[in-house]
């Protein structure tokens, strides 16, 4: 029983009683141009 997962409580699980949120991207990755202009920077 240590190496097999019991998936009796996934198969029971209600998704339904998860909380709804919203995700918000915080680290957003640089645009071209900003890019462009730190390169120009150096």
């Amino acid at each position: 029983m240590g190496d097999k997962p019991d998936l009796k409580e996934i198969q029971s699980f209600d998704k339904d009683k998860l909380k709804k949120t919203e995700t918000q991207e915080k680290n957003t990755l640089p645009t071209q141009e900003t890019i462009d202009q730190e390169k120009e920077k150096d």
